[in-house]
């Protein structure tokens, strides 16, 4: 059964990919940090948050409380960015992809954050 893209069966379905998933926990192990995902359309904005504590992931729909950093992209770029038809370095230096906040955190979360487009394409997902 598929699961509604940016939904909040859609951001269960993820957490508990990667908590089940050995990489992203080593990756993941010993960093804290709260990041806010704004994806825009023209309907207005989707916002979900992702929170990395000791090796797990919470994730949800909705706004992050004190999030160290806001992560905005449009609808199209979020979807191809989940199927891997976008990376997020070509997205970021093309402007697809905008950062607030701290981006040395964010670096020192590339292992973990490397870890969700396999965890989003492992969910049977309806975009």
């Amino acid at each position: 059964m598929s699961v509604k893209f940016l939904s909040t069966e859609w951001a269960d379905a993820v957490k508990a990919q990667l908590n089940a998933n050995d990489a992203f926990q080593q990756a993941a192990a010993g960093q804290h940090a709260t990041i806010q995902q704004v994806i825009t359309t023209t309907e207005g904005d989707t916002h979900y948050w992702i929170e990395i504590a000791e090796g797990t992931i919470d994730m949800g729909m909705g706004a992050a409380e004190g999030p160290d950093a806001t992560i905005t992209q449009s609808y199209e770029t979020a979807v191809k960015l989940a199927t891997s038809e976008l990376s997020v370095v070509t997205a970021f230096m093309t402007g697809k992809v905008k950062v607030a906040g701290n981006m040395g955190l964010l670096m020192g979360l590339q292992g973990a954050l490397s870890q969700l487009p396999s965890a989003m394409q492992s969910v049977d997902t309806d975009y």
